[in-house]
């Protein structure tokens, strides 16, 4: 029997991780990030979830807690947002590099200066190489699952690396929708409780965390935390299909594609925007145009080989960008060309930015991006700013 309640993004991921029996959350809150937090230390406050809450004094300090508990072993949560990201910056390659599988959640939103605190996806790039998996959400029933998901990513053996989930700001984290809370006794099945690790701190057998590694030794390390990092696709993909299995939900693993196979022209994009992708898709799909939607769901590690799986005979691929790489294109544009040539994939791409400060992605902009697909061989602009008000 369903349990549904009507929640929105930062509540679904709260439920997440009540479900996920985390022994110590680390919070701070920053807009639009908050909500998340204070649903978080409701459940601590009534009983229903049993956990050290620490309410710290700014984001350096969130992620500093993290590193200590997971550490010694305990599982662990914490979630910030924009300028708070980037504030505990520092901190993250320090969590990462000691393999502590923490998992935080991220609102996205748009980062100072000019000061908006409306959401797009311009915070998560400036962390891309930190050494965390980063995994994006769709919708509130996506962010619930994903909590569980990423904590079950973490934790295996194999990989032991911290998870970053990205929820749209606004648009997600404030947005209401009917979502199925799973029962616990499932989730314990499926998440058990956090085996001991072989490098974990104890009163009995202090060790050090961060050693030195000079010239001699350090591209090892990095190399090493690279390569063990490139699994988690194949594990993040096993996962999905076996929560499929128990709660009836799956989301195609690191890469979902939607009418993909015999689409000739194809949009990428990741988070609530599929959401708008997917609906006109299925419009433009009935006026007899040919297009298709691939959902990212996993930036890092990135799957290289499901996109050109995914891509089939598709004459030309748009990208969707809510953030720009100034003097550049946009973050996901770059991986996605990259990983086409590495695999001899050869179509025509286009990069689309827009969403930037929260502006909306309309239908009018995804009909203006199919046309331009439609007729790329009269364009030679490979990088389009929807809605853009002045000349650029």
């Amino acid at each position: 029997m369903k349990n549904y309640a009507f929640l929105n993004g930062n509540e679904a991921a709260a439920w997440g991780v009540r479900l996920s029996r985390p022994q110590v959350v680390a919070a701070y809150p920053i807009t639009p990030q908050t909500k998340a937090v204070e649903k978080i230390a409701q459940f601590v406050q009534d009983g229903d979830l049993p956990c050290e809450y620490l309410h710290v004094e700014s984001e350096h300090s969130a992620m500093s807690c993290s590193i200590g508990a997971s550490a010694v072993g305990a599982r662990t949560f914490t979630a910030t947002s924009s300028q708070g990201l980037l504030y505990m910056a520092e901190c993250l390659p320090y969590a990462s590099g000691a393999r502590l599988p923490i998992v935080m959640m991220n609102a996205n939103r748009s980062i100072a200066t000019p000061w908006n605190i409306y959401g797009d996806q311009m915070d998560m790039p400036y962390v891309l190489n930190s050494g965390w998996i980063q995994l994006f959400a769709e919708n509130a029933q996506e962010a619930l699952d994903l909590i569980i998901q990423s904590f079950r990513l973490a934790e295996d053996e194999s990989i032991l690396a911290p998870v970053m989930l990205n929820l749209d700001g606004f648009v997600l984290t404030h947005t209401y929708e009917k979502v199925d809370i799973p029962s616990q006794e499932k989730v314990d099945a499926f998440l058990p409780a956090p085996k001991p690790r072989e490098y974990m701190m104890n009163d009995e057998n202090p060790m050090s965390m961060c050693i030195t590694a000079g010239n001699q030794h350090n591209l090892e390390f990095k190399i090493r935390q690279h390569r063990d990092l490139l699994p988690a696709e194949e594990l993040f993909e096993r996962i999905d299909g076996e929560y499929g299995k128990l709660f009836g939900r799956s989301y195609g693993g690191a890469l979902e594609g939607y009418r993909t196979e015999d689409a000739e022209h194809l949009l990428l994009a990741a988070g609530s925007v599929c959401g708008t992708l997917r609906h006109m898709v299925d419009i433009l799909r009935e006026e007899g145009h040919a297009v298709g939607l691939l959902k990212m769901r996993m930036l890092r590690p990135f799957p290289t080989k499901k996109l050109a799986t995914l891509c089939g005979k598709a004459k030309t691929l748009g990208v969707l960008d809510k953030n720009i790489s100034f003097g550049y294109e946009g973050t996901f544009f770059t991986n996605v060309n990259s990983a086409l040539y590495q695999e001899g994939i050869s179509l025509r791409s286009y990069n689309f930015i827009g969403g930037l400060g929260g502006r909306d992605i309309t239908r009018q902009d995804v009909v203006s991006m199919v046309r331009i697909l439609e007729e790329s061989r009269e364009t030679t602009e490979k990088i389009h700013y929807l809605n853009a008000r002045c000349t650029l």
